[in-house]
């Protein structure tokens, strides 16, 4: 393994990033939102991905971005904590970061993501990009991850493990006491817009309609942590949690085939020279 002061980019040298560059073409990019999110504070999902982006990266050797925290928020753009892009705006600007990291040679980028909606930025972002330059890029939404192959994990880790793993990401990224101890918004209460529920389920409940929340409380209920020892128990189990799901997405395996796509992308390029990309 090298010997890398820190696994994101901002926090390194231009002289430390070149020499990565040297090794390996691969950057981590997380992408997250500043909304509300009851009594955790508004960059949560960002701090998420962020994370999971720090932990593949060490088990990679590669390296992660930070810094992406305004995005589509969605339906929390009733809250004055919340900072909504739209979607295209987000497709344009992440699309501008994309290609400029290919045009510093990370020719292989992650996209990740533990905001649900980011989705509708991150793929036609991705798409464009693949059709307009050589970059290889795959999206990992962990939402579909962790309903497919680590459900077994959160079952075992019971119904409240989102909230551990928020808790424990800010202990990973060395901020657990920015989460407040509170109990504010604990108490679930019906969402208002519980009766349009068979609308949202026609698609992703991001993408099936256009909506905003009309109470607070509609996203979402968050625990009661009253003391710093139930706010480290949670990081514990958090960050133990995020650690299994890491290594259940085998994320060394997952390179190892986005360079059989590289060279699957080459050979469509060479046959079809008239191609998207070619």
């Amino acid at each position: 393994m090298s010997t890398l002061r820190s696994r994101f980019l901002t926090h390194l040298t231009n002289d430390e990033i070149e020499d990565y560059l040297r090794r390996s073409s691969v950057i981590l990019v997380p992408v997250g939102v500043t909304e509300m999110h009851g009594g955790f504070p508004v960059d949560c999902e960002t701090v998420i991905s962020e994370a999971f982006a720090l932990r593949i990266a060490q088990v990679t050797d590669t390296l992660a971005l930070s810094g992406l925290n305004f995005f589509y928020a969605g339906a929390t753009a009733t809250g004055r904590g919340t900072i909504q892009v739209s979607i295209r705006q987000g497709i344009d600007y992440l699309g501008a970061v994309a290609r400029d990291l290919r045009r510093q040679g990370f020719t292989k980028q992650v996209y990740l993501s533990m905001h649900a909606p980011a989705h509708l930025t991150i793929g036609p972002m991705l798409r464009d990009l693949c059709d307009e330059t050589d970059t290889t890029a795959i999206q990992l939404d962990p939402f579909k991850y962790l309903g497919g192959k680590c459900r077994d994990l959160l079952a075992d880790a019971g119904p409240e493990w989102f909230h551990d793993i928020t808790v424990g990401a800010y202990q990973i990224m060395g901020r657990l006491e920015d989460v407040p101890l509170t109990d504010a918004h604990a108490r679930p209460v019906p969402q208002s817009h519980a009766h349009l529920e068979e609308l949202f389920s026609l698609s992703w409940p991001s993408e099936s309609a256009g909506y905003h929340c009309l109470e607070k409380s509609d996203h979402m209920p968050t625990p009661a942590i009253l003391t710093d020892a139930e706010r480290a128990l949670r990081a514990q189990r958090g960050a133990a949690l995020i650690n299994q799901l890491v290594d259940r997405i085998d994320m060394p395996h997952l390179l190892a085939k986005m360079d059989e796509l590289e060279a699957y992308n080459r050979t469509v390029r060479e046959r079809y020279p008239h191609a998207p990309g070619a």
